[in-house]
């Protein structure tokens, strides 16, 4: 196509477009090669057009030669399950409580449905994806939350019981790392089992984060539902540095759900890994403007 055929508008756009790539090309080399994790879930996952877009986002990261690690959540798919057979869902802290019966739905939602799902849709894109959950083949090792709560009146520590809800111990690196040399991207379900192989259901952003320590990635991205990390006056806070955000995390302006997140990219952070960012994941192509623009999206946590 030549520009001689083009309306000036036209050429506008396609010169825009051409200055795009140019801009992402030192990004796009500062990541190539570089184990990323993803946390995935949540609008962007539950969304068919914002699916469908991560999905081309995921196979290009790869195409370039950036090397992409999935883990998804799924509460609300569970919840609805749940809903449907008419069994209740209790929360405590933000954490599910998980009995035996609550346990095998998670475990079904997870891994037989929402990670074969993405898989799929990741495969349709022309990307070359792996399911796994985490509590199959060794990949993750847990052990059960043990929650202690101070009751306000009396002062009084008190220890709850969560069920079958768990922690990430340690992560067999060498599964991850062997699908990444076949040229796979590993898709990861949220699970893990202890010594007695019992299974666990795990919170998301914690697994994203215990592997990309463990993977010594050199970026967490965690999509949620808001902007990233507020102030006092519910304004984004751009970038922080670990040391920042180790003073803001129990601040009372950080809300109850965003305080595991940021948790969780100080942990990295501590264990290797670079950069973390909170992001937006409602907004379409939201990776994408994360890693390869100028001034990104979200929240940046460095170290």
């Amino acid at each position: 196509m030549k520009f001689d055929f083009l309306s000036e508008s036209d050429q506008a756009y396609y010169i825009h477009k051409a200055s795009t790539l140019v801009e992402a090309l030192p990004y796009i080399r500062e990541h190539t090669g570089k184990n990323i994790v993803i946390k995935y879930g949540g609008h962007a996952m539950g969304e068919p057009k914002l699916a469908k877009n991560f999905s081309k986002d995921i196979a290009l990261l790869k195409e370039i030669g950036i090397k992409p690690i999935i883990v998804h959540g799924g509460g609300p798919q569970i919840g609805q399950m749940l809903k449907n057979k008419n069994i209740k869902s209790n929360f405590i802290e933000g954490l599910r409580v998980t009995d035996i019966e609550t346990v095998k739905i998670v475990e079904k939602v997870l891994s037989q449905e929402i990670n074969k799902q993405i898989v799929d849709n990741i495969n349709v894109t022309g990307g070359k994806a792996f399911g796994i959950s985490g509590h199959q083949q060794g990949l993750i090792s847990a052990e059960k939350i043990q929650m202690i709560v101070k009751e306000s009146d009396s002062n009084i520590e008190k220890l709850l019981d969560l069920g079958f809800v768990g922690k990430p111990t340690s992560v067999n690196s060498k599964i991850i790392e062997d699908k990444i040399k076949e040229g796979l991207i590993p898709v990861i379900a949220p699970l893990g089992r202890d010594k007695n192989k019992n299974i666990y259901n795990i919170n998301a952003d914690t697994v994203a984060g215990i592997i990309a320590g463990t993977m010594k990635a050199s970026k967490l991205l965690l999509l949620t539902d808001v902007a990233g990390i507020l102030d006092q006056e519910k304004k984004l806070i751009p970038s922080l540095s670990v040391n920042e955000a180790k003073k803001i995390v129990n601040k009372d302006f950080i809300s109850g759900g965003m305080k595991p997140k940021i948790q969780t990219c100080i942990d990295a952070i501590d264990q290797g890994v670079k950069q973390a960012t909170i992001l937006d994941g409602r907004i379409p192509h939201s990776l994408i403007l994360e890693l390869f623009t100028e001034h990104g999206i979200g929240t940046q946590i460095y170290s």
